[in-house]
């Protein structure tokens, strides 16, 4: 199919990924609570309706026929999330801010959130979107979905962008997604509004430099950065939001800034720490929505509206049905969340990209893992690459 032609074919409705476990999950719900398929399938119906669907993947795939899936074998969904809303109203590039592979094995046994650190310096191919060439080269691996993106807007940038990202990831890790996702967090907001509040541990103490208050209790930006996010710098008579070390329930605008932070982070940990957070905060909503989701008639339509304003899906060509059926009994209590280069910084600069991260010897072993099929493995061996969930 030309790339015309994939890029057209949009807004075709399904569900995300981590969404049809719950879904999945419900419905298996609805049939045991009431002993009738219907209303298993009036649920999928529902889910159906909620999520934009596009082409992503393109030319990453194998294939992009549809066609009625197995769902036997390992699987591996790219998730991202934009550092900025793609409006493209003025047609600038959009990096991907979070990289995230969510394996899951042959045997279902668990499930893996693989972050890829977004300053990944790496080998992007050589890409051609209509609109502008990129002659390829090395560089961050979040400067992959910009490169892809350039000079177009709305949902061409969207496919575009995704695609050469995809294709950046399979020359590096020799992985092809099944499926993938594009993630907006600010969408997460409006779940947490449905779901009332998210509850999670805070493992370190965490200032944000985007949220606080003024002298008189009114919002306001307590740092001021650089055009590019960088050197944040207080701003008098502005008090940061703060989240200790501990127990927390968010709010719906404390769960989306917890989200964001990097700069000041208590461990230093910088972009691992966000990484972290991240991976963290969407284990803790999926724990919430099938606690307070999916066994609530009340929220569970405002649920899935919200998720479907949440991400674009390219479900790789595997339904509905077979996704939620296959995953229904997976948990996200099984989710293991991993970091790349045991969580730490191992940086270069480089002229014309700037501050790099080279991934170590040992994430490319644990990226082959993925590959093969073999993260337990690499986990026995590296315990120091599991994150803290």
């Amino acid at each position: 199919m030309p790339k015309s032609a994939r890029v057209k074919r949009v807004k075709r409705r399904r569900s995300p990924v981590w969404a049809r476990w719950l879904l999945g999950a419900g419905a298996f719900l609805l049939v045991a609570s009431s002993g009738t398929l219907v209303g298993a399938n009036m649920l999928l119906k529902s889910a159906t309706g909620a999520v934009t669907q596009q082409s992503l993947l393109g030319a990453a795939q194998t294939t992009v026929e549809r066609q009625h899936a197995d769902i036997k074998g390992a699987k591996n969904i790219l998730l991202i999330g934009l550092d900025t809303r793609p409006s493209w109203k003025n047609k600038e590039p959009s990096r991907s801010d979070s990289i995230i592979l969510l394996h899951l094995p042959a045997d279902r046994s668990e499930a893996y959130l693989i972050s890829l650190p977004r300053d990944s310096y790496v080998e992007i191919p050589a890409y051609d979107n209509g609109a502008q060439k990129y002659n390829g080269g090395k560089n961050k691996i979040n400067s992959a979905f910009a490169y892809g993106s350039r000079g177009l807007d709305g949902e061409a940038a969207l496919s575009h962008g995704f695609e050469l990202l995809a294709l950046t990831i399979k020359q590096l890790t020799g992985i092809t997604p099944d499926a993938g996702a594009i993630i907006d967090f600010t969408g997460f907001k409006q779940v947490v509004e449905v779901l009332g509040k998210v509850c999670m541990y805070v493992d370190e103490d965490v200032t944000s430099i985007h949220v606080g208050k003024d002298a008189n209790g009114k919002q306001a930006v307590p740092y001021k950065t650089n055009s590019d996010g960088t050197n944040p710098r207080k701003v008098p008579g502005v008090t940061a939001n703060f989240y200790k070390k501990g127990d927390h329930c968010f709010t719906p605008v404390e769960a989306l800034d917890f989200a964001r932070q990097r700069d000041l982070l208590a461990n230093g940990d910088g972009d691992y720490g966000r990484q972290r957070h991240q991976q963290q905060l969407l284990k803790a909503i999926m724990k919430q929505v099938v606690k307070d989701g999916l066994n609530s008639p009340t929220k569970l339509p405002s649920l899935l509206s919200a998720v479907g304003k949440t991400m674009t899906v390219d479900d790789g060509g595997i339904s509905l049905e077979d996704w939620a059926f296959n995953l229904k009994n997976t948990n996200p209590d099984d989710l293991i969340t991993i970091k790349t280069n045991a969580g730490k910084f191992t940086t270069d600069i480089v002229p014309g990209a700037g501050s790099v991260e080279i991934l170590s010897d040992d994430s490319l072993k644990l990226l082959k893992s993925v590959k093969k099929d073999q993260v337990s493995v690499f986990l026995q061996d590296h315990p120091e690459f599991i994150a803290e969930s």
